[in-house]
C-alpha cells in the first residue's frame, strides 16, 4: 500500500501542494512549531512533533533521527517526502527507507548544494537556476536526480523573489514526481 510520510519545518507551502495533489499522506513529521502543522491538521493528517530543542555541538543527531524513523514506522510509511525539513538526518533513516526518501532542492543540482542555494546562485551571477527533485542520500543534496526544471534569474531578482519563483515550479514538479514514484511502486 502506498503511504507517504512528509517531513516539514516551515510554512507548509510544499505540503499544501502535496495535499492538493491528493497524494496518500498518512503523517506529517515536524521538528518545530511551524505552518505545516496547521495545513496537515486542516487536511485531517496526523502530525508527529519530534521537537529539536538542542542546536549545540552536543546535539545527538542519531538519536533524533531514530525518533523520526519511529514516527514514520508507526504510520506504516512506504515513501518519505522531505518538504523543507530543517534538520539533517543521519544514517538510521537511510537504513529504514533506503531509496525511498525524496527531497526537493531550490537549485539545479549538482550546483548550489545546501541550505543557501538561492543566495549562492544570485551571488554567482548565474542566469538560470531552478528546482531539483532527487532521492536523498546520507550526503546532503547528492542523491540521484529524478527531475529538474529551470527558472531564469532576472536582473532585479532578490533572494525572496527568485526563491518564490522556484517554489512555484517546485509546487507542481514535486507532486508530479512523487505520483510517478507511487505509480511505479504499485505497478
Amino acid at each position: 500500500m502506498r503511504r507517504i510520510g512528509v517531513l516539514a519545518s516551515g510554512s507548509g507551502t510544499i505540503l499544501r501542494s502535496l495535499v492538493e495533489a491528493e497524494l496518500p499522506i498518512v503523517v506529517v513529521v515536524v521538528d518545530r512549531a511551524c505552518g505545516a502543522t496547521g495545513i496537515a491538521e486542516s487536511a485531517g493528517i496526523p502530525v508527529a512533533m519530534i521537537e529539536r530543542t538542542d542546536f549545540g555541538p552536543d546535539f545527538d543527531r542519531v538519536e533524533f533521527t531514530d525518533r523520526v524513523v519511529d514516527a514514520l514506522v508507526r504510520h506504516d510509511v512506504t515513501l518519505v517526502a522531505m518538504a523543507g525539513f530543517g534538520t539533517i538526518l543521519e544514517k538510521p533513516i537511510h537504513d529504514a527507507f533506503a531509496g525511498r526518501i525524496v527531497n526537493t532542492h531550490p537549485a539545479l543540482l549538482p550546483a548550489f548544494k545546501g541550505w543557501h542555494a538561492v543566495e549562492e546562485a544570485l551571488a554567482a551571477g548565474v542566469k538560470i537556476t531552478g528546482c531539483t527533485v532527487h532521492l536523498a542520500t546520507l550526503e546532503v543534496d547528492d542523491g540521484p536526480i529524478l527531475a529538474q526544471e529551470a527558472v531564469p534569474v532576472l536582473p532585479d531578482d532578490t533572494v525572496e523573489t527568485l526563491h518564490e519563483r522556484i517554489k512555484q515550479v517546485e509546487r507542481h514538479l514535486y507532486p508530479r514526481v512523487l505520483r510517478q514514484l507511487l505509480d511505479e511502486e504499485s505497478a
